[in-house]
């Protein structure tokens, strides 16, 4: 029988401590070592524990969740999800923790906490199970268990189509796809690029509380524009997209050109917006002049879509596993035949460059 993986809970309501508590004994993976009501109890368990991976809560008295992580991350890095509130000023705080480097988040609302808690469980029970296995990096300043929903596949929401294109366009398109971790990456890899780049496409699994948060956070530090797309929108050169945190992405045609549009399917692999999706539009509509890029992510989104877009003659790249949070979505790309190189993540903005002048 393998180790379970040993979690200890940071946070000032007891109410969550109480349920988290419960859904993480729920798991035959995880178990709860210890709880802490602030920080500063927490300091102590972690030298007395031990523990795998850290839940810590944003907003708590005698030092915040942020200051706590970033003191973590020097001194002892270690695996952290993040529990935030659904709100703006929780969404900024949440992007924040993520570059300082917490593995992922799990969001609660202001009001029944518990419901909500409980209503995720299966996600949270594998956002922790991800976060024991990933990769951290140091930082350095500059209840009862819901049943597993049935996965969906690309089909529930875009047809699969046989046969290859039959026209091709001058005007590349770049479809990138990411999960645990992609925040971060994605940022790194859209801050490299120069501002004639070509249009971006982007679907990274994130709530809609925080998906308009992260695109404006992204876009202060580029050269290329980032927004969240409105339904039609055309794509232009020196433009990333980044989907909406409750929408599908999809690119179509529309005449010579390119667009956006925002389908509001049922979630694809359990994601919405799902990479399976968006890949599979490109594939179906852009065909040869395509990029496919796979950051970082847990699970297998994106991987049968990428696929799909080789077989219509696209160039697909993936980050690495050394450089990975985690290396679910890119291994399985890899692992089916999808990929045709694979890059460390800083050197994933000179081949889109590379690509974009061939």
């Amino acid at each position: 029988m393998s180790k379970k993986i040993k979690v200890l809970i940071v946070d000032d309501s007891a109410v969550v401590r109480q349920v988290l508590s419960t859904i993480i004994d729920s798991s035959k993976t995880l178990e709860v070592i210890g709880v802490a009501r602030d920080p500063m109890d927490a300091r102590e368990k972690i030298k007395q524990l031990n523990p795998d991976v850290l839940t810590l809560d944003i907003e708590m008295p005698k030092m915040d969740g942020v200051t706590f992580l970033k003191n973590l991350m020097r001194l002892r890095p270690m695996p952290v999800v993040m529990i935030s509130t659904l709100t703006e000023q929780g969404a900024d705080i949440t992007l924040e923790a993520l570059d300082v480097g917490a593995v992922d988040f799990i969001s609660k609302p202001k009001i029944d906490v518990k419901d909500a808690l409980q209503e995720y469980s299966v996600e949270i029970i594998e956002k922790l199970e991800i976060a024991g296995h990933a990769k951290v990096r140091e930082y350095k300043p500059s209840a009862n268990v819901l049943r597993v929903a049935k996965k969906l596949d690309a089909g529930a929401v875009l047809d699969k189509k046989e046969g290859k294109l039959r026209f091709k366009t001058t005007d590349k398109i770049v479809a990138l796809g990411a999960s645990t971790g992609g925040t971060e990456a994605i940022k790194e890899v859209l801050e490299s690029l120069p501002a004639n780049s070509p249009g971006i496409v982007i679907s990274q699994h994130i709530p809609i509380a925080f998906s308009k948060a992260f695109t404006e956070r992204v876009n202060k530090t580029c050269q290329i524009v980032v927004c969240e797309p409105t339904d039609g929108q055309k794509i232009l050169p020196g433009h990333a997209y980044i989907a909406p945190g409750d929408k599908h992405l999809l690119v179509q045609r529309s005449g010579a050109e390119y667009i956006c549009k925002l389908n509001d399917g049922p979630p694809v692999s359990r994601h919405k917006p799902s990479v399976d999706v968006m890949f599979r539009s490109v594939a179906q509509n852009v065909g040869p002049n395509a990029m496919g890029v796979m950051l970082t992510g847990m699970g297998a989104d994106g991987a049968e879509g990428m696929l799909e877009m080789k077989q219509q003659g696209a160039y697909n790249i993936s980050q690495d596993e050394d450089s990975c949070v985690v290396w679910g979505m890119p291994g399985a790309a890899v692992k089916l035949g999808a990929v045709d190189k694979e890059f460390t993540l800083s050197k994933i903005g000179k081949e889109i460059i590379k690509y974009c002048v061939e």
